[in-house]
């Protein structure tokens, strides 16, 4: 799965229509940059190969600054939402994947109904849930881990984090269930983005004079 895809297209949908520095700009605001790939290459090349793909439509707003090309601004088309909420399900039920896969899906969590994120937060329980059983079942031998020398440690790894994802995700979904946080449909959502002027505390690099 393509987390910069993920936060990308999110980051456009929340701003509405955003120039590619505001959506690097929400990603180090994040900390994106430190836990996924969103580096601020690796973010443009995505803006403008999703408007290729016709996820995101372009717009050619402003002379540059410096004389470059046209400031360009992106908003997400319909395919690019369909896009968007496919990927935020999946990587919100998918267990097996890294951790930067659900961080990004925890980002845009309440983009969702609240009913449907509980559901697919179940879902990915249900999977930790059976992917233990399996290591359990085969690899775990019932002397424990020493058993198997060092190398056992590797599947008493394995269980445990299985335990923690289980649990720690069980916790989120009592909290979402117990009313937190505003989910969609329900109200004034809560948007962590940056305003144009606002100093961005996190940013790698200098404000850049073209935004293309």
């Amino acid at each position: 799965m393509s987390v910069i895809r993920l936060l990308v297209l999110g980051a456009v949908r929340q701003h509405g229509r955003a120039h590619g520095y505001q959506v690097r700009n929400d990603l180090e605001f994040w900390g994106a940059h430190e836990w996924s790939n969103a580096k601020p290459g690796s973010i443009y090349h995505a803006l403008k190969q999703m408007a290729k793909q016709g996820l995101l439509v372009a717009h050619e707003i402003a002379p540059s600054t410096v004389g470059g090309p046209p400031r360009v601004e992106y908003e997400i088309t319909e395919k690019g939402d369909e896009e968007y909420f496919g990927l935020l399900r999946s990587a919100l039920t998918s267990h097996d994947q890294k951790i930067d896969v659900l961080s990004a899906g925890l980002g845009f969590i309440v983009d969702l109904p609240r009913e449907e994120a509980v559901g697919l937060l179940k879902e990915r329980v249900k999977g930790l849930e059976q992917w233990r059983a399996g290591v359990v079942e085969y690899y775990l031998p019932e002397g424990g881990p020493a058993q198997l020398g060092h190398i056992g440690e590797i599947t008493n790894m394995w269980v445990h984090l299985a335990d923690s994802g289980a649990e720690w995700t069980r916790s989120l979904i009592g909290r979402i269930e117990g009313g937190a946080y505003v989910f969609a449909g329900e109200g004034e959502p809560f948007v962590g983005v940056l305003a144009d002027d606002e100093p961005n505390p996190y940013a790698t690099g200098p404000h850049p004079e073209d935004l293309r």
